[in-house]
């Protein structure tokens, strides 16, 4: 799975979480959707049919999600798949797709959104219902190792992340209207199943077709030894305000809080990041 992660930038792994790892995550997202948190979007218009809920950083507001970051076995299977000696977590992000939403998330790289430089940066996607593979997650085979950056694009109505002309990111070409040119890799998943996948990655995901189940699905972004603070030519998203890193510094601080190993002489739950009101994050 490493060599195959190395090579396709993307990886299923079966069983990965146990059912109580689900209903913990269940628990969180039902309260995300009775009080959604301040860096929420719904994602569709209102002449878009359905209910397409993102929502970031739930670690900071609900104990579900800290725990889950915590105390999970996802930060040691991120340490496992890259080949890395420490693992420090970045933000989780939910994708709650009601019945019958057919709205796409749009083909994107995550590592051009973030301040983060390094190869060992991955994500995590976690389904909570089984899936067939035309409503899972797509990820383009390769893609993280050609060698470009694309810009980012917000999901709501498609706008560049940052200033036209001001960016060193190349535009994506019209992936979905050129499906047959690429490799796409999807899966049938089972509750607990997760993809592992590198953060240059291409990937996105289609709307959910059925009309009697929801399609939730979280997302957790670890970083591994080489990751370092960067800079970007504009705001990033989410922004992260207080840490008091500098450009090169490496993403190891206390409020990017080392996961795994497990610290003996620091609980990570407690980490600044999740208790000092001074620490902010802003869309």
């Amino acid at each position: 799975m490493r060599q195959r992660f190395q090579e396709d930038g993307a990886v299923k792994i079966s069983a990965a979480f146990d059912q109580s790892w689900l209903d913990l995550l269940a628990e969180g997202i039902d309260k995300d959707i009775d009080s959604p948190g301040p860096l929420h979007t719904l994602q569709q218009s209102g002449t878009e049919p359905g209910y397409f809920l993102t929502d970031f950083c739930m670690a900071q507001r609900l104990a579900e999600f800290r725990r889950f970051v915590t105390d999970s076995p996802a930060a040691e299977i991120a340490a496992t798949i890259m080949e890395s000696q420490r693992i420090n977590f970045f933000y989780d992000a939910i994708w709650v797709k009601g019945p019958a939403t057919p709205k796409r998330s749009r083909w994107h790289q995550d590592q051009p959104y973030y301040p983060i430089d390094g190869k060992q940066f991955c994500v995590i996607w976690l389904a909570l219902e089984a899936l067939q593979k035309d409503v899972c997650l797509e990820l383009l085979k390769g893609s993280h190792r050609w060698g470009t950056w694309y810009e980012p694009e917000l999901t709501r109505h498609g706008q560049n992340l940052y200033r036209p002309g001001e960016s060193p990111f190349t535009r994506l070409p019209d992936i979905e209207s050129e499906r047959q040119d690429y490799d796409i890799l999807s899966w049938d998943m089972a509750p607990g199943d997760c993809i592992v996948f590198h953060a240059l990655t291409v990937h996105g995901a289609p709307g959910n077709r059925y009309q009697d189940r929801w399609r939730r699905a979280v997302s957790t972004f670890w970083m591994g030894d080489d990751t370092v603070f960067a800079e970007r030519p504009g705001p990033v998203r989410p922004s992260f305000h207080g840490h008091g890193l500098n450009f090169g510094d490496p993403m190891n601080s206390p409020y990017f809080p080392q996961i795994w190993p497990p610290q003996s002489c620091t609980d990570a739950s407690q980490s600044r990041r999740f208790s000092d009101p001074d620490f902010h994050i802003t869309i």
